[in-house]
């Protein structure tokens, strides 16, 4: 695919592998549309990104607002004529297991990491439909592939928006809107330090859980955010990013059942 001239819209754009990535479509003369829940992140990201050459523009959105995000394709429209490439990549985090986690958290999270993946997927296909090469971007996890306890909220929400990505990719075939499903390993980005804590979670191991997860997280978001954009310009339909993503996704295909008694040795390691 090439990226030269195209729009692309980023959600989750402020910080992480959502501006790594809008640098790295920048670099090759991609125009981004960049929104976050984070006014003054989306700002700065769109700053950087001008410094390539490209148009940027900047949106304040929260993905779990769905007049929001049926409005932000308007205002994509106005800024730049037209859109190529949607990636939804906001997301968030909540520790704690399913007994800890309560119902109001929960949904909190799935509105925002599965929710946000639909609503933006509804409002923009139809303008996607108009573009000669088009692509839908989704990004889930390493918790999309295997499910550690601890992680039953946030691995369910990425579980979702995999499924998701999968029958659109069918249904969409034959068209002009082809889909990827992004799984990135452990990238050193914020969403463990700033993970939401249930009320009554034992503090005790909800900080030893923080600690092993900042361990795990050590790809730079530079890098992921190249591996991402790679895969888009080899039109792959899934993108594993980092060695740990393929390891996990080749045990798990291996041992679907048994693949967690290998993993708890490597992680006590």
């Amino acid at each position: 695919m090439n990226l030269k001239n195209r729009v692309a819209v980023i959600t989750g754009a402020g910080s992480g592998i959502g501006r790594a990535t809008a640098y790295a479509l920048a670099k090759r003369g991609c125009h981004l549309a960049l929104a976050d829940i984070d006014d003054a992140s989306a700002k700065a990201s769109a700053v950087g990104a001008r410094e390539f050459g490209v148009r940027a523009s900047s949106h304040r959105l929260d993905v779990a607002d769905r007049a929001a995000a049926a409005a932000l394709p308007q205002a994509v429209l106005q800024a730049h004529g037209r859109v190529d490439l949607l990636i939804n990549n906001a997301g968030v985090a909540l520790g704690g297991t399913f007994e800890q986690v309560g119902e109001q958290d929960f949904d909190w999270l799935m509105e925002i990491n599965f929710g946000g993946v639909v609503r933006m997927t509804r409002a923009f296909l139809p303008h996607l439909h108009d573009s000669d090469d088009a692509r839908i971007v989704n990004v889930s996890s390493i918790y999309g592939i295997i499910t550690p306890p601890g992680q039953a909220a946030y691995s369910a929400s990425k579980f979702a928006v995999r499924g998701f990505s999968n029958v659109l990719r069918h249904e969409l075939e034959g068209s002009r809107v082809a889909v990827s499903v992004v799984h990135p390993g452990g990238v050193a980005t914020s969403i463990a330090r700033n993970a939401r804590v249930p009320a009554g979670a034992p503090v005790e191991e909800v900080e030893r859980g923080r600690k092993v997860m900042q361990t795990l997280l050590r790809m730079p978001p530079e890098q992921a955010g190249e591996i991402i954009v790679r895969g888009i310009e080899k039109r792959r339909a899934r993108i594993l990013v980092g060695s740990d993503a393929k390891a996990a996704a080749l045990l798990e295909r291996l041992a679907p059942v048994g693949y967690w008694n290998l993993l708890k040795k490597v992680i006590k390691r």
